[in-house]
Parts: C-alpha cells; structure tokens; sequence
C-alpha cells in the first residue's frame, strides 16, 4: 500500500445556524512536557525481520514464523477471515445450517473465529446459533435514521434481542441469527455503517471527543481524524487486509478534550493535541491496554506529527506491529510487549522508517491539554458553542437499551435536535444541537422522566458495567444488572456527595475497564460462609481518569456478591466521604 498525506481542512460544524464570529480563541495554557522513558535495548538484526508477507492480496505469516504461534493464528493462515466478507463467503455460510457448520472444523472456526472479522461473535455458550454484532462508530456519533435501522433489526429476535452502548463509543446488537446477515450487512451499508473488522485482531472503533464541534472549550474537533482513521482502517468499509492481520486488537483514539473523555492512556495509540513552531499537530502515546495478565498505561513515543501525518502515523505504528508483534501466548501480544521488547527507541525507530519521510519529528512541548483541569459531566442540559442551542447528555443505565428505546431516541433526536447522537465511553448518549426554545419540552418527554434521565444519582451517573454472563461466555458472573442492584442498595445505607465512577466487569478480560474506575468489581469465583462456591468479585480501588491518570489497584478479593453491598458502603465512607443515612437523617 503506498504511502500518502492527507490534508485537513477547516472542522466540519453541525448543520445549523452558527456562530462561529463569537467564538473567541483562547490562549491555552501550556502543559509540561512528558519524555519517553530512556529505554535502551539491544536488538538483533534479524528480530527486526518482518514476519508477514503480502500473498495475492492478503498479509500472510511466514513460514519460517510459525513455530509456536497461537490456535487463532493456525486459523488465520488455513484462511484469511477478511475473504468471508471480500469474496462473499458469508452469502455461503448464511445458507447452511447450525448443524452442518457444526460438523467440520473449517465451518466451525468460520462461526466461532472468522466471523469476528465481521464484527459477529457467536454466543456459543448461552446463545447457540446466534450472534452479538460489534458496529464501527468513529467518534460515537451516529444518526436517527441508523439508529431505527438497528432497532428494526433487534425487534425481530424477541426478548433475545437487545443493543448496548459500548465503552469504545459503539453499538453492539444482540440476538443476530446468520441466515439475516447479508441482508443486515447490505442495510448497514445503506444507512452509511458497517461492522466490518471490529472484532479480533483487527483496529477496534476510533474514539474521540463526543462533544466535538459544539464544546465551547474543545481543542479541536475530532470527527474528521476519527473518521478519516475508519475509513482507512477499513477501506472505506470494503476490507483492508492490510491490517486485518495484527498480533491482536488493538485500539486509538483522538483527543479534542481538555476532560481526556477519550482515555488515551488506555489506547494502543492515543494522538494528543500539542502545536510545534506555530503548526498544529499531536505528541503520540503509545501502548496503553488492558488484559486478563496485565494491565499497563500508554507511554510517550516521544514524537510528534502535524495534522497532514495522523495516517500515516497510524499506517506506520499499524505496520510495525503487524510486521514485528508476537503471535505465540495471546496473553503477551498486546503492541506494549513488542514494546518492551524492543524498547522504545527501537520501536520509534521501526515506526519512523515507515513513515512516507523516513523520519519522525521528536515531541513538542506545546502539550495543549490543560493538566490542571476539572473534568466536567456532561450528562444535563449545557450550551453549545453554537449561540442558541445546547446539548443533553442523558443516562443509559449500564449501557442496555430496546429496540422500542431505539426507536424513540431517534424520534427525539429528529424533534428537538438535528437528528444525531453521540455515545459516550461511559456507555451514556448525548444529545446536540437543540435548540434552547425546546429544551423545557424534551425534558419533559416521558423516556427522559421515566428511563434515561438526565439527572440520575451520583451513583448510577457513574456506572459501567460490560455484558457479563447472561451473553457472554467468558464472564463469570452477571454484572448488568447487578450493577444496578448493587448501586440502589448503596445508595439506601449511605449518602455520598462526589461523583464515584464504579466499573464492572465479568472476567479478568475487563471490558468493563475496572481499573479506570474509582471502585471496580472484576467477577470472580469466590466462598460463601460455608465454604461453598459462590459467585464473586475482586474490588480494584484508586483508578484515575485525567491527565493524572493512574490504575487502580486491588483492594479486597474473592467477596461474595451477596455480600458486596456492606463493603461497597464501608469503601464509600472510609474512602470517598460518604455519610451513612441514620447519621445523616439524625443530624437532620
């Protein structure tokens, strides 16, 4: 694939009445340089061979790399999953029954491992024969029209089907039964979305600031580089398996916020808005990921690109992994253990011969993102830079929505907004672009009183929760909606005045991200008080969002989850100033 630039020009603004000419510029404040650390490694020259090759259109593992790799690596190299889609192979397996594709171990590994390549996870365990689909959202943003076309596709399957707002900005569908598939792909199409390479060892949904273009006090608008980026991983949703073939998945993001709601430090890539002798550009985090064995923040790659170079940047650091990442234990091939491996000055130095110029500029030191920030909650009514219209972040508990609540957010968003949402990474949906003159009617209307509020209690404003094993095979306990259970009992023995973000996650893969969380509850096996199994969790404690950000640690492991209610408000008052409620109600 050649090399190219791609220019930017001016950020696109909602379609509305403007008011850019009040729009006044701010001096930022500059923040304070971070360096990469001075890692140094020696490297054998031919470590730094590249371990794929191009064959007839598709990136295959050399022979010579083969030993020791991986059973989903094995089911890449018998078949490159991307051709399921580029050469219709799921029109095929969309004809056969569960039965037959049961029988042989080439159909079987189609349903359970190519299929993610389509975004289509097979829920094996608890919902043989159907499947989650994993859509690609850049930037959360997402319209009316899209959003009843999923709705019309989940109310079909009944109470099997359901759709959850991620905490990558997207959608995932339930229920999908694989003879509907083309006909879903070819709908997603018209709508202007896809689901293609969103699963496996492809480059997850670019996140980016979900108020961009209406926050007064954004950095930059993000949706054109979370947008250019998708389309470039994608092809413009037709495949690219140039990147279809990575070590493992992997994640980026764009920063547009002083709020950092996009959690760069969690990303393979995180691009951080900074200027360089008057041009505008980003400083590059690198590494950042979560999993069952470790858990490790984004490092500085000490360099900086101008707006011109985010692809190719991507394209660079993409190639890198691809070409050089380790494809044994799946646990160690995250970009952050070639990382290590290599070293960071190797690792840049891979990823500079890579880019179009052979080189890469070193970081700025014009960070523009303020360190000293209070984040603010975008959830309620705020004003948009646009004179006369506002946002309304609303609260989508644990992320579950319906086909009929899909049905009346888009019905909102088309009455009182400009027929778009934005999804949030804490699994909440913002609406923009309403005008002031509506406000008091769309806060009055029933789904906002009744289910997503916009004011809901410090608690819940702040709870996330992944699947957990009423889908997912992987989880270990429900978490959706114990979460919320949890939360109510809390929320009844003590009285808390700070927002506390409280993940859950159901297995130590972490989806629920919970050591971003102040508090987080990872599922586990765990004893009752006779020594019996029982469903469980481990409590992480200390996880930080920000440009302070840090990960929690653990706190208390193996607790029952019947008895996670006394713990949880024992944590809240010893550690984030809650009041019990007999003492507050007697000081009253």
């Amino acid at each position: 694939m050649s090399s190219f630039s791609v220019r930017f020009f001016a950020p696109q603004q909602p379609l509305l009445p403007s008011t850019a000419s009040s729009f006044k510029p701010k001096t930022w404040v500059m923040a304070a340089p971070t360096t990469a650390p001075a890692t140094s490694v020696d490297v054998d020259g031919e470590r730094l061979e590249p371990r794929v090759e191009e064959r007839e259109g598709y990136f295959v593992l050399k022979e010579k790399f083969r030993d020791g790799i991986n059973p989903q690596e094995k089911i890449k190299i018998e078949k490159d999953p991307l051709k399921l889609f580029m050469e219709a192979g799921i029109d095929e397996l969309a004809k056969m029954s569960f039965e037959d594709l049961d029988k042989a171990k080439a159909t079987k590994d189609d349903i359970d491992v190519r299929l993610k390549w389509l975004g289509l996870f097979h829920r094996r365990k608890h919902q043989y024969g159907r499947f989650m689909m994993r859509l690609k959202l850049p930037n959360g943003v997402t319209t009316s029209a899209q959003t009843r076309y999923l709705a019309s596709v989940i109310r079909k399957y009944g109470k099997e089907g359901c759709a959850d707002v991620t905490t990558r900005q997207n959608w995932q569908i339930r229920g999908v039964v694989l003879p509907d598939v083309p006909e879903i792909l070819k709908g997603l199409d018209e709508v202007g979305l896809t689901s293609l390479q969103s699963g496996m060892d492809n480059v997850r949904n670019p996140v980016g600031n979900p108020l961009a273009g209406i926050d007064p006090e954004e950095i930059v608008d993000t949706r054109p580089y979370t947008n250019l980026l998708s389309q470039f991983i994608t092809a413009n949703s037709r495949g690219n398996p140039a990147f279809a073939n990575l070590p493992r998945k992997w994640n980026v993001c764009v920063v547009g916020s002083h709020d950092l709601y996009e959690h760069p430090h969690i990303n393979d890539l995180a691009y951080m808005p900074a200027t360089k002798n008057g041009r505008f550009g980003f400083n590059l985090l690198v590494g950042g990921f979560f999993s069952a064995k470790r858990c490790d923040e984004a490092i500085p790659l000490d360099a900086w690109v101008s707006a011109d170079d985010v692809i190719p940047l991507c394209k660079a650091v993409l190639e890198a992994y691809r070409d050089l990442g380790y494809r044994g234990n799946r646990q160690k091939t995250r970009m952050m253990w070639l990382i290590d491996e290599l070293g960071i000055e190797v690792f840049r130095s891979e990823v500079a011969k890579r880019m179009p110029q052979k080189e890469l500029e070193r970081a700025s030191d014009e960070d523009l993102v303020q360190k000293q920030w209070e984040r603010r909650d975008y959830l309620g009514v705020h004003p948009q830079k646009q004179e006369g219209f506002s946002y309304i972040g609303i609260h989508i508990p644990v992320g579950r929505v319906q086909a009929d609540d899909m049905d009346e957010l888009a019905r909102l968003a088309d009455t009182y907004g400009s027929g778009e949402f934005r999804l949030t990474v804490e699994q909440n949906i913002i609406i923009p672009n309403v005008e002031n003159s509506k406000l008091e009617a769309l806060l009055n209307e029933p789904l906002l009183k009744d289910r997503f509020s916009p004011q809901p209690s410090i608690l819940m404003k702040g709870l996330v929760a992944c699947t957990g094993n009423q889908f997912c095979g992987q989880a270990i306990i429900e978490t959706k909606a114990r979460a919320l259970k949890v939360t109510e009992e809390v929320e009844r023995l003590v009285s808390v005045s700070r927002p506390v973000r409280m993940h859950w996650t159901g297995c130590p893969n972490t989806c629920g991200q919970v050591q971003v969380a102040d508090i987080g509850f990872m599922g586990c096996m765990a004893r009752d008080e006779n020594g019996k199994p029982c469903e469980g969790a481990d409590i992480f404690l200390g996880g930080r969002i920000g440009s302070d950000s840090h990960l929690g640690e653990l706190y208390k492991k193996g607790v029952p989850c019947k008895n996670l209610v006394p713990v949880v408000a024992d944590i809240l008052v010893e550690h984030f100033g809650a009041v019990p409620r007999q003492r507050e109600e007697g000081e009253d």
